[in-house]
């Protein structure tokens, strides 16, 4: 089976990618459609994780959407990946994917953390056991 990105590696290549598309926005010039929505390329980003873009496209619209997209109490929708926003096409809401990323990454950080400290008290364990044996 061909290794598949996480959804952190796959929104970090977003964000790392886009950020200063999302800095660079200026209403005057009409850059795009929305100061937070920022169209991205899926097929390109899509080939740099080499993955098929209609896998990317899946990913993103269909289950990290759903996953985090979520209904104001006045009924409007904010969407992760919005298919169409004015004239931009497959527009990511650069603020909710930043938040996300940040969670993720503060997940990822304790979970690495727990992982070493487990490494580490495994390694003295070993220690003491060896040193009992001899």
């Amino acid at each position: 089976m061909k290794n598949l990105p996480t959804d952190r590696d796959i929104l970090k290549k977003i964000y790392n990618k886009y950020y200063d598309t999302f800095e660079d926005f200026e209403r005057e010039s009409k850059t795009r459609s929305s100061k937070i929505y920022v169209p991205i390329d899926i097929e390109e980003i899509a080939n740099e994780l080499n993955v098929n873009s209609e896998l990317m496209f899946g990913r993103l619209y269909y289950h990290l959407n759903k996953k985090y997209g979520y209904t104001q109490p006045n009924g409007s929708k904010v969407y992760l990946l919005a298919p169409k926003v004015g004239n931009d096409k497959n527009a990511v809401n650069f603020p909710l994917l930043s938040a996300i990323l940040a969670e993720m990454e503060e997940t990822h950080k304790k979970n690495r953390l727990s992982i070493i400290f487990s490494i580490a008290s495994l390694f003295i364990s070993l220690l003491a056991l060896l040193n009992t044996v001899f």
